[in-house]
């Protein structure tokens, strides 16, 4: 009975050698649990709370969850329970659930999608091509219109240019750049599958690389009814199983919002800079802000702002503001980004889109020259950032990749 006193006394249980774990031995086999959903350990995540070990071996586990009801509840239970019982001394584990509050969760959020973007897989895209993705708050701003003409314009300056069709409900860049071949895959050296090869287009010393699911179904008209899951795997193919080739740009025409495909974009392909395209209304602005929000939470670079539908001239010279003014100047103001152009109103912008002739490859008209001054602007920072490679500033941009101002630094 006295052999059994000291054990205890020393920290250990009768019938084996050895002290009972501390806390911080525990705290250390549970960085082996890894949460399936956010990809990082337990511990460094901030779930794991306080520890007790008592004298018979029984082990009580504080565990914040992001939310009570998470549904990985019981696979980290059962992940905690695997890893703690390796311990040859421990006879119990009591799991004390608890929730995260407001501020944990936005810190343990950041942190996994900082790792998402320090674990990106590989992509076939190469790693010299810069990524620009356009985007949207909401749609019917003309994000298609100006993804398809950026693209004309950067080709049409010796570019070449991929353009991945990324809005795979609404898809329409194949009609808009006149290109409705469907796509076909070749077997490519260094490749044991058939790679997908994108439809090609010469534009003068420029080339375009394009990839829509509009170039995979039967006809303009057909409804994909694909969800969540589905869309990102269609985007996630894109990025991994088309051969690209040489690529000096790869243009991104987004779906509106801040949904599955910004953020599974955000995941595969991290590097990428988002042009936030918005009309003159304040309304659309509010709206537009809050891609700029998710580039923010993501860790994406917005490379500016794309103000569309600026105003209408008409033949006699007088403009009309139709939707308003001030909401490009507003947004880029708001969220530190540069305001790239503003497009005006024109008839020929539209017929360029319904009959495959952008009005970017014309270079005649207001539009088209706007068109061309923003990929100037675009090139530019291009040039920029490759001087700026292996500098270590560029890890404190990624960092604060949008300076989103308070109202009252924005009016003033």
């Amino acid at each position: 009975m006295a052999s059994a006193d000291k054990n205890l006394s020393e920290g250990t249980t009768p019938g084996f050698e050895g002290a009972l774990p501390s806390p911080e031995t525990i705290r250390h086999l549970l960085r082996a649990v890894i949460d399936p959903e956010l990809g990082d350990n337990i511990v460094d995540l901030g779930m794991v709370g306080d520890i007790s070990v008592s004298p018979e071996g029984l082990i009580r586990i504080g565990i914040k969850l992001t939310i009570k009801g998470c549904p990985l509840r019981a696979q980290i239970k059962k992940d905690i329970e695997s890893r703690v019982k390796t311990h040859p001394l421990i006879t119990k584990v009591s799991i004390d659930w608890g929730e995260m509050t407001p501020e944990e969760r936005t810190a343990v959020m950041t942190r996994a999608r900082w790792n998402a973007k320090e674990q990106a897989p590989a992509t076939q895209v190469p790693i010299n091509a810069r990524v620009l993705a356009i985007a949207s708050g909401k749609g019917g701003v003309g994000k298609s219109s100006v993804t398809v003409n950026l693209a004309a314009a950067l080709a049409a300056q010796g570019n070449t240019v991929g353009v991945l069709d990324a809005d795979i409900w609404g898809f329409s860049i194949p009609r808009m750049l006149g290109m409705p071949d469907r796509l076909q895959a070749e077997k490519v050296d260094g490749h044991e599958k058939p790679m997908i090869i994108p439809n090609e287009r010469v534009l003068g010393s420029g080339v375009l690389k394009v990839v829509s699911t509009g170039m995979l179904v039967e006809d303009e008209g057909t409804a994909l009814m694909w969800r969540g899951l589905m869309l990102t795997k269609a985007v996630e193919q894109f990025l991994n199983d088309v051969h690209w080739g040489h690529l000096d740009y790869l243009l991104i025409d987004m779906p509106p919002g801040t949904g599955d495909v910004q953020m599974g974009l955000a995941r595969m392909l991290p590097r990428t800079d988002l042009i936030i395209v918005t009309t003159p209304a304040v309304s659309a602005q509010k709206v537009a802000i809050r891609a700029a929000d998710m580039a923010q939470r993501s860790f994406l670079r917005v490379a500016g702002v794309i103000e569309n539908m600026t105003s209408f001239e008409c033949d006699h010279g007088n403009s009309y503001a139709l939707f308003g003014t001030g909401g490009g100047t507003a947004l880029a103001n708001e969220i530190g980004a540069e305001l790239l152009g503003q497009i005006p109103i024109e008839a020929t912008v539209s017929f360029g889109g319904d009959t495959g002739e952008p009005v970017a490859l014309h270079n005649t008209g207001k539009a088209a020259i706007e068109f061309h001054n923003i990929a100037r602007k675009l090139i530019a920072q291009t040039i920029a950032q490759s001087e700026m490679s292996g500098c270590s500033a560029r890890i404190e941009e990624v960092a604060v990749p949008v300076a989103v101002r308070s109202r009252t630094e924005a009016s003033s």
